[in-house]
């Protein structure tokens, strides 16, 4: 059988370190009215995120030797191009075409998983957990704006994301391999910002003035608090 790699037996002196870099979903929901982006902006974001998952996961399937990982990972990546398929459907239901909502963000997200992307499988595991979390209860928040429309992705999103998968395979490689913990925690301290970043550009305006910075602020601080369990239920620091 084929050693998964993180059961290896771990090299004298080895010392893991980070590459240089240039679900809990019970958000607050604020009033977005007058921040929220325009809702064709809003499905074409979501859905080209969980597009974007899908493709990462793919991409794991492929370069994971064990088939206990891949069927593991295939669940994670099925679900995701679900939800990819239903916000899909909510477009079309709205007369528009997918194609033309999700085309603008194609860039800045495909940048954005790259960013987030680690130098190993377990890091690039770790990204969409933490930054699907947090991208799916920032959405949450957003859904709220919408109306029916909001309601009908947040009932997508809410949906069971088979992403506890990933948590397995990531505490069990910290359990063989205690030198794991310290690098993951120190990635998973390292996505906060560049997801933010996305969660800020998804606001109708990326210069907030102080007073939206106020109204916004306790949704991202319940964010941050979801982040943090996710974290600590995986036994990293946050």
């Amino acid at each position: 059988m084929v050693s998964w790699f993180f059961k290896r037996k771990r090299p004298v002196g080895r010392t893991l370190r980070l590459r240089s870099r240039g679900d809990y979903g019970d958000v607050r929901r604020v009033d977005f009215e007058e921040l929220a982006p325009d809702v064709d902006t809003f499905l074409g974001q979501a859905a080209y995120l969980q597009l974007g998952y899908f493709e990462t996961l793919s991409d794991l399937i492929a370069s994971t030797p064990e088939l206990s990982q891949k069927e593991s990972l295939s669940l994670a990546a099925g679900t995701a191009l679900l939800k990819h398929r239903e916000l899909v459907g909510v477009i079309r239901d709205r007369g528009a075409d997918p194609l033309e909502l999700m085309l603008p963000f194609r860039e800045p997200l495909d940048a954005f998983r790259r960013a987030t992307h680690g130098a190993r499988p377990l890091e690039t595991m770790l990204s969409v957990h933490l930054t699907a979390g947090m991208l799916d209860d920032f959405y949450l928040a957003l859904s709220a704006s919408y109306g029916d429309t909001g309601r009908q992705v947040a009932v997508i999103l809410r949906a069971h994301d088979d992403r506890s998968a990933l948590v397995r395979i990531i505490t069990d490689a910290i359990a063989a391999d205690e030198q794991w913990r310290g690098l993951l925690s120190l990635w998973g301290r390292r996505l906060v910002g560049d997801t933010l970043l996305i969660a800020r550009a998804a606001l109708r305006s990326t210069s907030l003035q102080p007073a939206d910075e106020k109204r916004v602020e306790p949704t991202y601080a319940d964010v941050m608090a979801a982040h943090s369990r996710r974290m600590a239920a995986m036994g990293l620091e946050a």
